[in-house]
């Protein structure tokens, strides 16, 4: 089981039917990637992809952040999900980089409770960097 974060709080994960990058060619709108698959090869279906959901495999891993921020930039504009042992301080960079929620597991659900994420859900005013710009 797992658990889905958003800015309002926890709510159980839905059932998915993503396919690996590798099986794209048979995706039913969900794909799952790999924080070390190019974000490139989505780009023929971006039209048809309703979810990505990128793999964090640990918290210390940062590259799901750059995936996540690339695939924005490439024009994804579908729902996309941080997956894995993502940690409530890193919330905000997960929902900066373009991801609209994440899903963790729920032995993490349980060390770091839902008070800690709603503390950061407010992810746009604890933006030291728009604060320097205003």
């Amino acid at each position: 089981m797992s658990v889905l974060v958003t800015d309002q709080g926890f709510g159980p994960a839905p059932v998915t039917n993503a396919v690996a990058l590798a099986d794209i060619a048979t995706h039913k709108g969900e794909v799952d990637l790999l924080q070390t698959d190019p974000p490139e090869a989505l780009l023929p279906y971006f039209k048809d992809l309703t979810l990505v959901r990128v793999a964090f495999p640990a918290f210390s891993d940062g590259r799901a952040f750059t995936i996540g921020h690339r695939l924005r930039a490439l024009g994804y504009k579908g729902h996309l999900r941080a997956v894995g042992p993502v940690i409530a301080d890193q919330y905000p960079m997960a929902r900066r980089t373009g991801f609209d929620d994440v899903e963790i597991p729920d032995d993490l659900a349980a060390r770091q409770p839902e008070a800690q994420w709603k503390f950061r859900a407010d992810w746009k005013a604890h933006d030291y960097q728009a604060r320097l710009r205003a």
